[in-house]
């Protein structure tokens, strides 16, 4: 079949690369020149494991291109995607500019009947109804709009897209729906997990399915909190909840609270929508309360430990993106957590294995107080604490002697909960997790 891609950014980019894998003619389209160029030259602008390799072998084989040009795109498909950005306004609204102008550019190069537009960007409930208006205002040719939310996570984008837990397709023409279900039939063939609704239910339930798990994240990380004020130990409290099949082991973790592109801006929006048909989104608004405070944990536990008063300590970090195997910094934990270190004094010295790039130029106003190190260990040199925000494998068993050699006090705050604390407790350290105040040890 032959797609375009409307927006070569980690959504695009993904889905154009896999539909392409299976065979399928595909055109990435993105307005940044430069982008494409570096596309077309092998450079890949985000960092998702397996990505290059698939981008450049279906590059070189032709079944994927890149272009500037979108008129020539829609011209040249079947099956147009927008896969545009969705950022959040200043009220928590997503803001549909981006998506409604591409769905213009769309109209006015339609050149045939019955071509399909697919919602593939994250979109509040209603969206695709406003598409379908600018189709019909600015094109004299038929279009069908189909909503298709995407489900990928960051690190794991290829494997999601490759094979998917389920693909929702909302469209309210029949064989709109079933044209956009025969693109994902090569990645059904263990079991058919395609599920056919309309556009508005295939909306809401992208927001839905977010907004639960970010709840799942936020309920776990207050139940940790409340464990560290009783002395109990929040690993195995969620052990003990997991065994419940009505609960299970997934998203049950705590930590120092969610980031990236999708959780934080989909539970605003969702709320967004809820208040705007006059409902009042209390949980919504707890879940992200919950977060935000969630993000100073580890602030607030070095605060105590060092008895109010971090002017002067050096801080080593080890992780900045908000989650492994993604250079994704955006609503970075570690990233705000640096902040309120700096602004009480401290200084700090951070790596991590791919975000340094991107967090360097989101604290380019602390150049000052922030350096980044390539080598890890090297961050421990006179530091006074270590503070693990991101799990990446390279971290889970370092040489503890090491870092106690090199830290000014063994003392390390695990905002991952993935150290043991007994086996720190007989090399001297001083811990603190999340949820583990009974597992205090100095």
């Amino acid at each position: 079949m032959k797609v375009a891609v409307i927006g070569s950014g980690y959504v695009g980019l993904v889905a154009g690369a896999c539909l392409a894998d299976v065979g399928n003619d595909v055109i990435c389209v993105d307005r940044d020149t430069a982008k494409i160029e570096a596309l077309k030259d092998g450079v890949i602008p985000i960092y998702e494991p397996g990505l290059e390799d698939m981008v450049l072998r279906n590059y070189q084989e032709q079944r994927l291109h890149f272009t500037t040009n979108t008129p020539d795109a829609v011209k040249a498909s079947d099956v147009i995607f927008i896969a545009v950005g969705t950022p959040p306004g200043e009220d928590g609204s997503a803001d549909l500019s981006h998506v409604l102008a591409v769905a213009k550019d769309i109209a006015q190069s339609l050149n045939e009947e019955d071509k399909v537009v697919v919602c593939k960007s994250t979109v509040p409930v209603g969206t695709a109804d406003r598409v379908r208006e600018v189709l019909v205002a600015h094109s004299s040719f038929t279009a069908h709009v189909v909503s298709n939310p995407e489900f990928l996570k960051e690190g794991s984008a290829l494997k999601d897209f490759l094979s998917p837990d389920r693909v929702i397709v909302g469209a309210a023409n029949d064989d709109a729906a079933k044209k956009v279900g025969k693109l994902y039939k090569p990645f059904m063939r263990r079991s058919e997990r395609i599920l056919y609704m309309d556009n508005r239910s295939a909306e809401m339930t992208k927001y839905a399915s977010n907004s639960i798990l970010a709840t799942k994240i936020s309920f776990m990380n207050e139940i940790a909190n409340i464990c560290d004020a009783v002395d109990a130990d929040v690993a195995l409290v969620r052990k003990g909840m997991a065994m419940d099949e009505r609960i299970g082991p997934h998203f049950i973790y705590p930590g120092v609270g969610y980031g990236g592109s999708c959780f934080p801006k989909d539970v605003r929006a969702l709320a967004k929508v809820a208040m705007d048909n006059d409902l009042d989104p209390q949980l919504l608004n707890a879940v992200e309360s919950v977060n935000n405070l969630q993000k100073q944990r580890l602030v607030d536990l070095a605060t105590g430990f060092f008895q109010g008063d971090l002017s002067g300590k050096t801080f080593a970090i080890w992780g900045l993106s908000f989650k492994p195997k993604t250079d994704d910094t955006r609503e970075s934990p570690a990233l705000i957590s640096i902040r309120h270190f700096v602004e009480q004094g401290a200084t700090i010295r951070a790596s991590d294995p791919v975000a340094m790039p991107n967090s360097e130029a989101e604290l380019a106003d602390l150049s000052d107080s922030v350096s980044f190190h390539r080598d890890y260990y090297s961050t421990l040199e006179g530091a006074d604490a270590l503070f693990l925000f991101t799990e990446w494998n390279e971290f889970r068993s370092p040489d503890f002697k090491r870092i106690k050699a090199l830290l000014n006090h063994p003392v390390i705050f695990d905002g991952r909960n993935i150290y043991d604390p007994g086996d720190l407790r007989e090399l001297g350290f001083t811990y603190f997790g999340i949820g583990r105040s009974s597992l205090k040890i100095s």
